[in-house]
This record gives C-alpha cells, structure tokens and sequence, in this order.
C-alpha cells in the first residue's frame, strides 16, 4: 500500500505513506498521503469511502475527489495524535460520514452515540463472538501503521518476534492479521496472528501480547508472503488455533477468495 499514487478525477494528488486503524476494531480509518501535486508538500487525511474500485496491478488508487478539494481540505500534523474534533471536521468537509456513532443534523454534529460496552457489542459485521478484537470504553484511538510496524509480539510464555506486515482486506478495510517476523526464535518462518487474538497490547512500551503459546506459535501453518493467499489457509490457520472463523468469510471459502494486501 505504501508509496501507491493517488489519482484523483483531474490528475495525480500524490503518495500514501502511512495508514491510521483504530484501536477497537482495527478498521483501516484513513489513508495519509503526502500530497505532490503543488508547490509545497503537505500530508492529508483520505478516507476508505473515498476511493473507487481499484486495479492492484497499476499500483494506483483512483479517489472519487478533485485535486482542488484535496488542496483545501484540512492539513493533518502526522508527529501528533488526530483528535475527534480533526476527524469531525474533515468529514463535514468531504460530507464522510463519521465512522464512531455521531449523526450529522441540521446546525451541526449530533450528541454522539456512545460506544456500547463490550459484553453488549459482539455483533459487529465479519466478527464472531470469539474473534472480536480487543473493546475498550470511550472512543477508539488512531494507531499509525508506520508507528506500529516493529512492535514487539509476546505469546503468552514468552517473546516471539516482532511485527513486520499487515494484512488488509480491501473490501472491508479491516487489518485481518499481523505479520510476525521470527527471525530471532524460529530462523526462516513467519506467521500470522489475527487482532482476536491479541491478549493487550502495551502502546507505551511498545508490545503486543497474544493469548497463544509459543509452542502452538511454533507449529502453527507457516505463512509464505510470496505466495497468493488462499481462503483455506485461513480455514485451516484457525482451525488450528482452535479460533473461529471470520464468519463473512467462512460462507464462501470454496466460491472467491477473500483478498488481502501488505501494507508494504
């Protein structure tokens, strides 16, 4: 995803740089791209909900937005964390919707609905009871992808690497899985653990601790990034960790894969 252009309706807007998720879900929330198109380089906030139906292949995202719309919209300080009151601004610019539960009425943003509690919020779309990740109360906080590449990943007895890669479904905008990186525990092999599985993640000191095992990290279904991912694997990776699917994937294992993209 990284360095992939932005064509707006008119011309090329610039770059992707970074991704921001929220920390509830892990949605995909925004898109950070470092604008090219005039004189002095800015970096902006470009939704999901924004872009159009997308050609990998071109290494190009198309974004249903003007390059002069983009030129005025709100600028983004990338060294500080983006506030509710940034967000809601430039959703009311763009006419986004909000993603956290507020409605736009006449004057203004409604009084926001409040995020419900956990043991009341298992029910969101693609999320199984036993797969949801991690809920905390009040609003979700903007995680920079490029900030959390590079964490360190502690199954539940022990250190097992770090985090190298996201995998992204680029229909839904979801982070589906993190990309472990081994190499200082198992030489060679990479795996793959989904946010469901994610025990706490520490953001001060920079760890994310799974509710697995290092054996069973060991001897999970070694992922190969080279290798065009397949529908089974998933099937079979959480089956084997005893997890529930993805219920919107489960559905149609055998009839289209679900796509997922690296970050990188």
């Amino acid at each position: 995803m990284e360095s992939r252009a932005l064509q707006a309706r008119d011309g090329i807007i610039g770059e992707v740089k970074d991704f921001y998720f929220d920390d509830h879900h892990w949605h995909v929330r925004y898109l950070v791209i470092e604008t090219r198109a005039w004189r002095k380089k800015r970096k902006v906030l470009i939704s999901p909900d924004a872009l159009g139906a997308m050609d990998w292949g071109l290494q190009v995202f198309p974004v249903d937005l003007t390059m002069e719309q983009v030129r005025n919209s709100p600028s983004i300080d990338t060294d500080k964390p983006v506030s509710r009151q940034h967000e809601e601004t430039l959703r009311q610019y763009y006419g986004w919707p909000p993603y956290w539960g507020a409605v736009f009425a006449e004057g203004g943003i409604a009084t926001p609905i409040l995020t419900p509690t956990p043991a009341a919020n298992t029910s969101e779309p693609g999320l199984t009871d036993g797969d949801a990740p991690l809920r905390r109360k009040g609003n979700p906080y903007l995680r920079s992808a490029k900030d959390t590449t590079n964490y360190h990943i502690a199954a539940s007895d022990g250190a097992i690497g770090h985090l190298e890669d996201f995998l992204i479904d680029d229909d839904a905008w979801r982070v589906r899985y993190l990309v472990v990186d081994t190499r200082n525990w198992l030489p060679g092999k990479k795996v793959i653990v989904a946010p469901g599985w994610i025990r706490e993640v520490s953001w001060e000191t920079k760890t994310v601790y799974v509710d697995l095992t290092r054996d069973a990290i060991k001897a999970s279904p070694p992922y190969d990034a080279s290798m065009p991912w397949n529908p089974a694997y998933a099937a079979n990776l959480h089956d084997y960790y005893g997890r529930p699917r993805y219920s919107d994937w489960d559905q149609d294992i055998t009839a289209g894969a679900p796509k997922l993209r690296g970050d990188r």
